[in-house]
């Protein structure tokens, strides 16, 4: 079992209004080329595990007959709903659910996804394993996971904020035993059934008009500082707050372009 304070739903249900508002413009560059990779179609039934406020499901309603969204927060869930609507998607049905024990039936869907929401299950072959079953023989899944933080300027320079404000928190060291090792993640999804696996590297860049903007996209779609804030409580947070924002003003130039990296894992359920 995972100790990952992020594998519970708490810290997602925190932060749902600013993960709805922000969050698409740092994730939106990675669904576009998930579905890509997964060459839906107008026909497809596709299901969208640990979806979130529903980035991917979003993208996916208009070029597929149906899409079944996943994930254990509900205020993630009350969002994507609200989001389809005023969207007048119509073929979006969302949940709340655990992604390690699907409510579908086996061989369901032509197409799955989860983008970097596997990463944090407490049990991932559980995760791997679900969804390889409710995919239909010859289905594709693409799994996502992010890249060490070494390689990701955006989250260097956040992680540099956080440690002016908490001189406790440290940069994450990288992780050869979870996703963001595209070996370890190549070799999951073996274990789990698929065939023809590839793990593609994918990036984007980000630019900010000034600190402020970039405070406010990252911070309040950021499942770790909703945890901070709630533990240390409203004078602390103020403060931390002041200290992260003038690092920023201090390190980072308007309208410098910040990359980011993750993994997409790409499988298929044999035909037989």
């Amino acid at each position: 079992m995972s100790e990952n304070p992020l594998a519970v739903a708490e810290p997602w249900d925190l932060v749902a209004d600013g993960y709805a508002e922000f969050a698409p413009a740092i994730m939106r560059p990675f669904a576009e080329r998930a579905l890509e990779y997964a060459s839906a179609t107008t026909s497809s039934q596709v299901i969208d595990i640990a979806a979130g406020t529903g980035i991917l499901s979003l993208l996916a309603a208009p070029r597929v007959a149906q899409v079944h969204a996943i994930d254990f927060s509900g205020p993630m869930i009350e969002r994507l709903i609200t989001a389809a609507g005023a969207a007048g998607l119509t073929n979006i049905e969302a949940s709340v659910g655990d992604g390690q024990s699907l409510p579908f039936d086996s061989d369901r869907f032509d197409a799955g996804f989860s983008l970097f929401g596997l990463m944090f299950f407490p049990e991932r072959d559980k995760g791997f394993a679900e969804l390889f079953r409710v995919l239909r023989p010859g289905g594709t899944a693409v799994v996502s996971s992010w890249a060490p933080v070494a390689e990701s300027p955006l989250m260097r320079t956040m992680f540099g904020a956080y440690r002016a404000a908490d001189p406790n928190i440290q940069e994450p060291r990288p992780d050869h035993l979870s996703l963001e090792n595209p070996e370890v993640l190549q070799t999951e999804m073996h274990s789990a059934g698929f065939e023809t696996v590839s793990v593609q590297r994918h990036s984007t860049a980000l630019t900010f008009t000034d600190a402020d903007q970039l405070w406010e996209t990252m911070a309040r779609s950021s499942a770790p500082l909703g945890l901070m804030r709630r533990k240390v409580g409203e004078q602390v947070w103020a403060e931390r707050v002041a200290v992260m924002k003038s690092y920023l003003a201090e390190h980072y130039r308007p309208r410098q372009p910040l990359s980011t990296t993750a993994f997409l894992g790409i499988g298929h359920k044999p035909e037989f």
